[in-house]
Order: C-alpha cells, then sequence, then structure tokens
C-alpha cells in the first residue's frame, strides 16, 4: 500500500485515463471513474459500482480522495443555511445556502481565512493559513446543491464566490473550479449564474479579463474616495481607486460586462452627500449596477448600519443618474450566516 497516497481528483480525465492503460486496462475506466468524481461526486471508491473489485481495490490502494465533509449545519429561521466544512487536514471553511422564491443561491469559500484586513469583515480577522483546491470548492457547491433539493426541493440556480477568502488571491484553482462546475462533465451551470467577488486587485481583474472568462465580476467597493476606502480596507494603499478603476475599465473593455458594485453604508463613514456623488462619478466610466448591502454586525466591531433615510438618499441620487441600485437585505444574520459574518465560530 501506497503511504503517500495521491488524491486522484489533481489528475486530469486524460492522466486518469493513462493510469489504467499503463496498468493493461482500457482507457474507458479512467472516463469512468471522472464521470464517479465530478459528475456523480463520488467520495469513496466502494461507491463506484461499475467498477471491479479488483479496479476498485487497485484505486484504494494507490490514491485517496480528499473530500469535504459538512461538520456542521445550521438553519436560520428565513431557510438560509450555513455549513461548517471541514476539509482533510482538519481546517475548517463555512458556506452558505441562501434561498429566495425564485432561486438557490450557494454563498462558497474560495481560502481558508483571508489575505485581506477589512475593517467590517469577521473572516479578515481570520489570518489565512491556505488556499483551496478546486475539488474543495467544487465540494462545497456540490454539498449545497444536495441541500437545495433537499430542503427546498429545487436545484441549486446560483453561485457567488463571496464566502471566505478573497477569490482573485487563489485565481488558477478558483477557475479550475468554475471549469468543473460548468463543465458538461461536471455540474453543467452556466458561467451566466455564477459571480466572483473581488475586493479589488487590480492586475488580476485584468488577467481575468485577458483570460475570457464567461462569469460575472462583482466589486466589493464601499467607497469611492480613497482615504475612506483605506480607512476601511487599508489594502487600499497597495491597490488604490485609480488602479481599481483602469483594471475596470480595462475589463468592460474586453468583457462588454456589466460591473457590479457591492456597498455598505456606515453611519459617520461614508453617509454623507460627497460620498453618494463619489460613487456617482465612480459608476460613469463603464455599465454598472449598486447592491446596497445591509451591514452585519461582528462581535467587538464598531461600525454601525446608516439611517434609513441616509440609503433612501443613495437610492434616489443613483437612480437620478440612471445607475440600477438595490437595496440588499441580509440573510441568515441569526446564525451569522450574513454578509461579513463568516469567522470559523464553530
Amino acid at each position: 500500500m501506497n503511504p503517500k497516497k495521491q488524491d486522484i481528483r489533481a489528475l486530469s480525465k486524460e492522466e486518469l485515463m493513462a493510469v489504467f492503460t499503463a496498468q493493461g486496462n482500457k482507457a474507458f475506466r479512467g472516463k469512468q471513474v471522472y464521470e464517479w468524481l465530478w459528475k456523480k461526486g463520488a467520495h469513496r471508491f466502494e461507491e463506484m459500482s461499475n467498477l471491479s473489485k479488483q479496479t476498485r481495490e487497485f484505486l484504494e490502494n494507490e490514491f485517496s480522495i480528499n473530500h469535504i465533509a459538512v461538520d456542521s449545519m445550521q438553519r436560520s429561521q428565513d431557510g438560509t443555511i450555513k455549513n461548517a466544512i471541514r476539509l482533510h487536514d482538519g481546517l475548517i471553511v463555512e458556506s452558505v445556502l441562501i434561498p429566495t422564491p425564485k432561486r438557490t443561491t450557494a454563498c462558497v469559500s474560495s481560502q481558508v481565512g483571508c489575505s485581506l484586513d477589512c475593517k467590517f469583515c469577521a473572516t479578515a480577522r481570520l489570518k489565512r493559513m491556505r488556499n483551496l483546491n478546486p475539488d474543495e470548492i467544487y465540494d462545497q457547491v456540490l454539498a449545497i446543491d444536495k441541500q437545495s433539493r433537499l430542503y427546498h426541493n429545487r436545484k441549486l440556480t446560483n453561485i457567488v464566490f463571496m464566502g471566505m477568502g478573497e477569490p482573485l488571491m487563489n485565481y488558477n484553482n478558483v477557475l479550475k473550479a468554475i471549469e468543473k462546475i460548468t463543465s458538461k462533465e461536471g455540474l453543467a451551470m452556466s458561467p451566466k449564474r455564477i459571480v466572483v467577488s473581488t475586493s479589488g486587485i487590480p492586475k488580476m481583474i485584468k488577467k481575468m479579463a485577458q483570460d475570457g472568462v464567461k462569469f460575472n465580476l462583482a466589486v466589493s467597493l464601499h467607497s469611492a474616495i480613497d482615504e475612506i476606502r483605506s480607512q476601511i480596507m487599508p489594502f487600499n494603499e497597495t491597490f488604490p481607486l485609480i488602479d481599481l478603476r483602469k483594471a475596470l475599465e480595462f475589463w468592460y473593455a474586453k468583457t462588454k460586462r456589466q460591473i457590479t458594485y457591492e456597498y455598505v453604508v456606515w453611519e459617520g463613514v461614508n453617509d454623507s452627500t460627497k460620498d453618494i456623488l463619489a460613487l456617482i462619478e465612480f459608476c460613469k466610466f463603464a455599465p454598472s449596477k449598486v447592491n446596497l448591502i445591509e451591514y452585519n454586525p461582528i462581535e467587538g466591531g464598531d461600525f454601525q448600519q446608516a439611517k434609513p433615510d441616509v440609503i433612501d438618499n443613495y437610492v434616489r441620487m443613483l437612480e437620478a443618474k440612471n445607475i440600477t441600485v438595490t437595496v440588499r437585505r441580509s440573510r441568515g444574520k441569526d446564525i451569522d450566516a450574513a454578509c461579513g459574518q463568516l469567522a470559523n465560530k464553530s
């Protein structure tokens, strides 16, 4: 028995086929195993019922399947489900199922902890331990799809990379996961139903555009004034708004796709007319929409949700300039599953 088994999901379909031909077996066995791993989501070789016992024993001796496990699950009063996901090395990340009358969305994590330092986010208080592998991201989606079918009687419809971590700091693995999620040999989901949310890494936004990705882009903006954004998102000093804007201009020139800005309004931080005018100006260079997101308090946090009349001012002034704006009410607050609250309390 091999003491250092390779994770079989690190192999491509072609590499799996080569494993079997090297054993004097037929190449199509590799295709069968690949289908079990990705389309059927098998977590154990013994599940692969159309393979001989001898073949399953060979796979068991040579390879591992480093699958995730739902360590604990919490259900909110509004139907939201938060999962504590245990990885093969014992580390934990969180993912969330968000149901609405017309859709079910998976909010998935891309890193254990986070590389960035946003002051309003509970995840930012956790040091980044490692990036998630493509299969670990894929498994989160698969688990939430099963929960959606079980608890809401419908398949998963949408995916947002808005869980723990900065997706663009784990770029290659995120793209590989999305490739599997959208493949006919995987979950066959449309890339148009996937949103990758970034705090704003200019060179990686440009790389996405150059790579011709088909999914949608959201930017966690929260202020269009450098001084204020640097106070709440200190990495803005390294990636200032002018660089972010140039990257987003490049994104739109390449993709012709609308940009979504995620924007939380806090009392005494970004609740003035000056803040609204700066946001309007920032939205002008490319078609965009603004999601005004309800703030979700975190333990020991100093931020307070802005008054309703301030939110009304944002909506009124943005709409007056023909900028699409939506006020998003948070889901799952009672189980700390809302935006910015994922902190591995489990």
